[in-house]
């Protein structure tokens, strides 16, 4: 996963090439292999290169087009071949990827966008157009973040040089900090105001004093797919299953699988290792990690993942994180934290994990992160219930609730009423239970950002696309919010992929009736019927995956002095975000035992974690950091 930097003097003032020297070394961690300055009149350009693909190293990049437009591209294309054909002479399936992306730009322009499969971000510099264009993929697994100053833009793959050398206070975005309090914050968002994201499936331009932010890309809601068998449906699976898994397989090196023993990483390890054995992948290898602890009786996941190397005849790298602490409290020794998920230190889990990515050369890991929800691993009637509702096949409606109250042994008007209920405006019947926002968050706090913390939800449409299509969407757009929170790994540095994520497979899955994913006592039931043979039985056939529960509770009242301290005079409740009484009985409630949003209590001390570490940095150093036009420093 390669990173890339630029600057713009829209006033036309020649550009500063003693500051792209000293952004360097801050991208230089996340793209060893190679590093490359672009740097002619007003405009700068730093590219640092992480080959994971043979065709990679062959690349120069900023690329310079025949007509001098500037192009860097950080990704991996899948339709090669595809496109390839469709361009005539100007590539060959030996080109490297940005070559094909350029010849794709000169012909079909701002177009071009759509027809890119795969995991990108781009940047070009059009200098016919005398324009700037950001794009990111339609799922957004790659970061692009750009700042509009007066006449100055900058842009970056990861947000350190945007905050680092912006030679101004930065003010906290307090509907992204909002954001992680429920289902994370929007994709467009950044924790400073005035450094933006581009939003997945959309490019940003900008011109000469404006900017514009379009969107290139989205699913077909009209898009249906109809076989007049279960075994079709089954074969179309797996042909597209098996497409997202080889895609991701380009590599010149080893694959690093993660490998937990449920159904989304067992079935992609399964399936990659009958590519392989097809010899119709790139890479030579798979290896496996796995993570367990066995003291844990509710998170025991050795004996699957111990099937699925069973089969595969190789045992992967097994880390033991019964030792692993679930709230961590060293906000002292992390470095500049620029956003939640980076204010931590690295656990014994972290450098186990580098070590063997180190040992064994690996530089892709496949991921299981959207198998769950994208395959009907939440057993709900609701999206089928509702899209006979608004079809008015009642008739069908009838024998669907009669089946589903039985398997969920609940009575069929209360399924009924849970599917009307999407339909109407939350004021009527309140907000879901599992879209309540944390109890202990100030009450003004949770006025103003009200949308981030019901998770941008909205009601159903009954007009429009079906509801399933719907609940497709925003559930999508969920994991899209997730992904932009993601950290870029440095230590090592490694390319993340996520085979659940491929478009070619959404767009089937969100083609098919909803009824062939999810049936009545039948979780993903399609999936489980095509891989049969492929995964092990014992794999298919295992109840939902639990989660830990125990263990925090254990760790809050073994760590309770610890917890009470760091919870006095904390930076989230002088800046007006927590209600100091009502969390603090929360935390008590936990210590004795009791049931609590763990997830919340968890993401709240993490945020609060990340507070303190600016606290810290503008403690030690002249930046400064507002908040609703308050600074952030020590008390």
């Amino acid at each position: 996963m390669s990173v890339q930097f630029g600057t713009w003097n829209r006033d036309g003032k020649p550009i500063d090439r003693h500051f792209l020297e000293k952004v360097k070394p801050v991208l230089a961690p996340y793209g060893p292999d190679d590093g490359r300055l672009y740097a002619k009149a007003n405009m700068g350009i730093l590219y640092c290169a992480f080959h994971t693909t043979k065709e990679s190293r062959c690349e120069v990049q900023p690329h310079i087009t025949a007509s001098g437009d500037v192009i860097t591209w950080d990704g991996r294309l899948d339709n090669r071949a595809e496109l390839v054909r469709r361009l005539g002479d100007a590539v060959t399936i030996h080109s490297a990827d940005v070559l094909i992306v350029a010849a794709a730009y000169q012909q079909w322009g701002v177009d071009c966008f759509a027809q890119l499969l795969g995991d990108w971000a781009l940047s070009i510099w059009d200098a016919r157009a005398h324009s700037l264009i950001l794009a990111k993929d339609p799922i957004g697994t790659r970061q692009l973040h750009y700042s509009i100053d007066k006449d100055l833009v900058t842009w970056s793959t990861i947000l350190d040089p945007l905050v680092l050398f912006r030679g101004e206070p930065l003010a906290l975005c307090e509907e992204y900090i909002a954001g992680w309090f429920s289902f994370f914050p929007a994709t467009h968002l950044t924790p400073y105001v005035g450094i933006h994201s581009v939003p997945p499936s959309s490019y940003v331009t900008v011109q000469a004093g404006k900017h514009t932010i379009c969107k290139y890309w989205e699913f077909d809601p009209g898009q249906r797919i109809h076989y007049s068998t279960d075994a079709q449906y089954e074969e179309h699976f797996r042909e597209v299953f098996a497409e997202a898994i080889r895609r991701r397989l380009r590599s010149e090196g080893p694959v690093l699988a993660e490998l937990s023993g449920g159904m989304d990483s067992s079935s992609i390890v399964c399936m990659a290792d009958t590519l392989l054995a097809g010899g119709t992948v790139e890479t030579p290898r798979l290896d496996t990690v796995s993570y367990y602890d066995d003291s844990e009786p509710n998170w025991d996941e050795k004996p699957y993942f111990s099937k699925v190397e069973e089969k595969r005849g190789r045992t992967g790298r097994h880390i033991d994180v019964k030792s692993q602490a679930f709230f961590r409290f060293r906000w002292q020794d992390a470095p500049w934290a620029m956003t939640p998920t980076s204010a931590r230190v690295p656990s014994e889990t972290d450098r186990q994990l580098a070590g063997c990515m180190n040992s064994q050369g690996n530089r892709v890991v496949l991921s299981g992160t959207g198998g769950d929800e994208a395959t009907g691993g939440v057993p709900t009637p609701t999206p089928e219930l509702q899209d006979f509702l608004a079809s008015g096949q009642f008739r069908m409606l009838a024998q669907q609730l009669k089946l589903w109250a039985l398997a969920k042994r609940r009575p069929w008007f209360h399924l009924l009423f849970d599917s009307m209920r999407g339909f109407l405006p939350v004021s009527l019947f309140g907000v879901s239970k599992h879209l309540q926002a944390a109890a202990w968050l100030d009450r003004n706090f949770a006025r103003r950002n009200r949308a981030a913390l019901l998770g941008y939800q909205s009601r159903v449409k009954l007009l429009g696309p079906r509801p399933s299509v719907q609940e497709n969407i925003a559930t999508l757009e969920m994991i899209q919010r997730q992904l932009a929170c993601c950290q870029l790994p440095s230590h090592p540095a490694y390319e993340k992929r996520y085979p659940y994520l491929d478009r070619s497979l959404l767009e089937f899955l969100y083609a098919v009736p909803r009824g062939q994913l999810v049936r009545p006592g039948e979780r993903r039931s399609l999936m489980r019927r095509s891989l049969g043979g492929i995964v092990p039985e014992e794999i298919l056939n295992r109840k939902r995956k639990a989660y830990i529960a125990r263990l925090p509770m254990v760790e809050i009242s073994k760590e309770w002095e610890r917890i009470a301290e760091f919870s006095r005079n904390m930076a989230s409740i002088s800046l007006g975000i927590v209600e100091p009484r009502r969390f603090s009985a929360v935390l008590d409630r936990a210590r004795q035992g009791h049931d609590v949003p763990l997830a919340f209590l968890s993401r709240t001390l993490m945020v609060e974690q990340w507070l303190r570490n600016l606290q810290r940095v503008q403690g030690s150093t002249q930046s400064a950091f507002l908040f609703c036009g308050r600074g952030i420093g020590p008390d």
